[in-house]
């Protein structure tokens, strides 16, 4: 069932249904997420058993405002108070050591949660509603391409679900997290903020996982999150990254043939199969990131078997749509 979720009365509806335990589709400015109460053990278990997602792998709890982490944290360094400073409410989630005794199952087992305050105005509506930090990974199943719109949510789930309704999300990937539980910044996954807006906001340097891991035992340190299986967004389409020569050879290749292929390009391809399938990806960034899984949602519906995706720029505001992609090809 999917409510508009400008109607107060359906915000309210949702926060009900949050508070007896159900599950619900909402919004954010990132990708729609499947919510549940984060103080009930039980109600989380109902996002693990719903999405196919293996209990011990941690969702992100979304808070209304900062005020909350105190519900779920145990200590907040500086830089992190920083970044969300700077970024909340927005498109950034933080790992803090978590509370002792709190939300447990919605971090997985271990000692840190990841926080998130959405802009989304339904989502903040929503949350304030519910009183209560809401548990909320993407609303798909587990490892499959995220929604970006109330309407994918209702093609994953069906129509049992309550889905408010905040229109196409205005981002279109999912959040970049920052751990804050190693003493320095560390980014686990890229979003559309880039390293260098973290660095500039929280005044230290942000260290990739990598570098990171270098620096100590990752088995020991290093939290799991939300997001960063290698292969993660997939859809049921196979996923090859090409550069634009090698799209348009295969093409030639194929000629008249190239049935079930859809391609997503920067480039203007030339194209000899009525049965091809082409979208122009956009040269800009975050005009691909919004666009980005609703494009391989399309391909799916419209029977692509497989997709070729020109590979992204290296420049750092690519980085998010290049972590999407390079996960999603490698399923």
């Amino acid at each position: 069932m999917i409510l508009p979720g400008t109607d107060p009365q359906s915000v309210l509806e949702a926060a009900r249904r949050i508070q007896a335990g159900g599950l619900v589709g909402f919004p954010t400015e990132t990708v729609y997420g499947l919510g549940a109460d984060a103080s009930s053990d039980q109600a989380v278990a109902g996002i693990f058993a719903a999405k196919g997602r293996p209990a011990n792998h941690p969702l992100i709890v979304h808070v209304a405002d900062a005020q909350q982490v105190a519900d779920y944290a145990s200590s907040v360094p500086p830089f992190a108070v920083r970044l969300m400073q700077a970024f909340w409410p927005g498109p950034l989630t933080v790992i803090l050591p978590r509370r002792e005794g709190v939300a447990a199952a919605a971090a997985g087992g271990q000692g840190s949660i990841g926080l998130r305050c959405p802009s989304h105005p339904v989502a903040l509506a929503f949350l304030r509603a519910c009183a209560t930090g809401v548990a909320g990974p993407s609303a798909n199943r587990f490892g499959r391409v995220s929604p970006t719109t109330a309407q994918h949510v209702q093609q994953e789930f069906g129509d049992s679900l309550l889905v408010l309704d905040g229109g196409p999300c205005e981002v279109g990937i999912e959040s970049s997290i920052v751990d804050c539980t190693r003493g320095r910044p560390v980014l686990l996954r890229p979003g559309v903020l880039t390293r260098a807006q973290l660095e500039a906001a929280c005044g230290e340097t942000v260290l990739s996982r990598d570098e990171a891991d270098e620096l100590a035992d990752a088995e020991n340190t290093a939290p799991r999150a939300s997001g960063t299986l290698e292969a993660h967004y997939a859809p049921n389409a196979k996923v090859r990254l090409m550069d634009a020569a090698a799209i348009q050879t295969a093409l030639d290749l194929l000629g008249a043939d190239a049935a079930h292929i859809a391609v997503y390009a920067r480039a203007n391809v030339r194209i000899q199969s009525a049965q091809l399938l082409y979208r122009r990806m956009p040269e800009d960034a975050l005009a691909t990131a919004q666009q980005l899984f609703a494009v391989l949602r399309d391909f799916d519906a419209q029977g692509a078997r497989l997709i070729w995706i020109e590979k992204p720029p290296a420049a750092p505001e690519w980085d998010g749509v290049r972590d999407r992609l390079a996960r999603a090809a490698a399923s």
